[in-house]
């Protein structure tokens, strides 16, 4: 009877273990299938862009309240004692701390994305974005076991450090993944929404948690999601497999992106239309207690309600960008006038209602500039570089950096030697002085694509699978052969006989094969 039973048990978990061998055995044909890659691809990809938004902002409402807590209990254990004038110049020091805190992410980022840039453009895409979701898990875990200063200023700095690999290559994938306009501007704008999503929501999400549950809770619940993401990393995307990467074409060098001036203009636009968030974040606070007196709950919920019209303005930038692609540029300059025009509401308000309106605008204006021009940069690469986003996108993130990088360092001394009506008159007129700039994007969409860089290359020998191709096309041509096996006369110059071709347009411009 006993061997009855155990043999019935047996055959029972063979049946099972069969069942889940077949249902795993499906799961990896339909992530085989690309359709569903890219999706999955697009699904990693936003949940590395939200965790780190998230972890950049989750700090706002925990940082300074912990560190003021530890800088209490110090003085009461040295029993230390001063005078009103000691105790300002305290404050002044903490602020100061605080603020080079807040910048040590972007300044760190900011210095290393050009390397990053160009290894994402040596290695591919799928493991720097490892790399940096390793980062960050690390940055995280130390987040949530820091006790002084010093450590947390290390966690701070490691995640621009994983930030910088992984919303680089996470861009970049998504570019290269997606390579029709339209669901290009598409997949990005759900990126955008991602990001957006993580900076509006983490203040409330890590300051209800640490004020109920403690300090730790909040890291401990981005750092599991975190390792979830790197683990759906390795199984879907395998960056450890062997597979040929000496067929990647070689990128365009990151120097030459940034003297190219439709990308240095689209650049500027990132860096313009990011000052206003950027240095509004630190300022806002005070500047709401001092004039609205508001409670604590207003100041935590002040850019919650934006998140809405930024999803509004991806959504109607993609709408429109599918309906006409050629005025990318007017979106971007549009949304420029309406972040330029609600800055200059802010200082007018006189409650948290009135407050709303204007940082509502500008957060739509930034999602108009930025679901149009992302979008634009790597169009630029296709058609005036090599298709490969590592470095182009390095130079995106370099674009926003620079305006988080000064924001919580600069924003509070020109509010305290200027004023913060000028900070936000400032913030404005760059915003709308700019906006005309991108008049010199308006012609983008009519370029073709060049292969001068790409040509340059292979004058150097072949390096990969396309490149081969490519020369073998050269001496086909040379030797007065198309590309397809028939005779037909080729002159010097690489046009059919009878077809007059000027020497810059086949340069800039592919040539036609029969």
């Amino acid at each position: 009877m006993a061997t009855e039973e155990s043999g019935g048990l047996a055959q029972t978990a063979a049946v099972k273990l069969s069942e889940m061998g077949e249902r795993t055995k499906q799961l990896g044909t339909a992530i085989q299938d690309p359709e569903r890659q890219r999706r999955i691809i697009l699904v990693i990809v936003c949940v590395a862009l939200l965790l780190d938004n998230m972890l950049y902002m989750v700090i706002v409402p925990i940082v300074p309240d912990y560190l003021a807590r530890l800088e209490s209990e110090s003085e009461q254990a040295h029993h230390v004692t001063g005078n009103s004038s000691t105790n300002s110049t305290q404050n002044e020091n903490f602020d100061v701390q605080i603020g080079v805190l807040f910048a040590s992410k972007a300044i760190l980022q900011l210095i290393v994305n050009p390397f990053t840039g160009t290894f994402i453009d040596r290695v591919g895409y799928d493991i720097p974005l490892l790399i940096g979701l390793s980062i960050m898990f690390v940055s995280t875990c130390i987040f949530a076991f820091a006790e002084n200063y010093a450590t947390l200023f290390v966690a701070r700095s490691l995640q621009g450090l994983g930030s910088a690999f992984a919303d680089t290559s996470g861009i970049a994938m998504i570019a290269d993944k997606f390579t029709e306009e339209a669901e290009r501007s598409r997949a990005l704008g759900i990126a955008l929404a991602f990001i957006s999503f993580g900076s509006l929501a983490a203040p409330p999400f890590g300051g209800v948690l640490y004020e109920f549950v403690g300090k730790r809770v909040p890291f401990f619940v981005l750092a599991c999601i975190c390792l979830a993401d790197g683990i759906l990393c390795m199984t879907v995307l395998k960056p450890f497999s062997s597979r040929n990467r000496e067929n990647m074409p070689v990128g365009t060098p990151i120097y030459k992106l940034m003297i190219d001036p439709y990308i240095a203009v689209v650049a500027g636009a990132l860096t313009t239309c990011n000052i206003p968030l950027a240095f509004l974040e630190p300022t806002i606070a005070n500047w709401m207690e001092e004039t609205m007196d508001s409670s604590q709950w207003e100041i935590g919920l002040t850019w919650l309600p934006a998140f809405f019209p930024h999803i509004l303005g991806v959504y109607i930038t993609v709408k429109l960008a599918a309906q006409y692609p050629h005025l990318q540029w007017f979106y971007g300059a549009l949304g420029m006038v309406i972040i330029g025009a609600s800055s200059c509401i802010v200082p007018a308000c006189k409650n948290f209602e009135q407050l709303i309106i204007p940082l509502c605008g500008i957060c739509f204006g930034i999602a108009l500039v930025d679901t149009a021009l992302l979008p634009t940069l790597a169009f630029l690469v296709d058609v005036r570089h090599v298709s490969v986003y590592g470095s182009v996108y390095a130079i995106a993130d370099i674009s926003y950096c620079v305006a988080y990088a000064l924001g919580p360092i600069v924003a509070g001394n020109i509010v305290h030697n200027l004023g913060f009506v000028q900070l936000n008159l400032g913030m404005g007129l760059a915003n709308v002085l700019y906006a005309p700039a991108l008049l010199l994007l308006r012609n983008v969409c009519l370029m073709k694509p060049s292969h001068s860089e790409r040509n340059m290359l292979l004058e150097e020998g072949a390096t990969g699978l396309y490149d081969t191709i490519r020369m073998e096309e050269r001496q086909r041509k040379k030797h007065g052969y198309s590309s397809s096996g028939n005779c037909v006369p080729i002159d010097e110059n690489g046009t059919f006989a009878g077809q007059s071709k000027s020497f810059s347009e086949e340069e800039t411009s592919e040539p036609e094969y029969i």
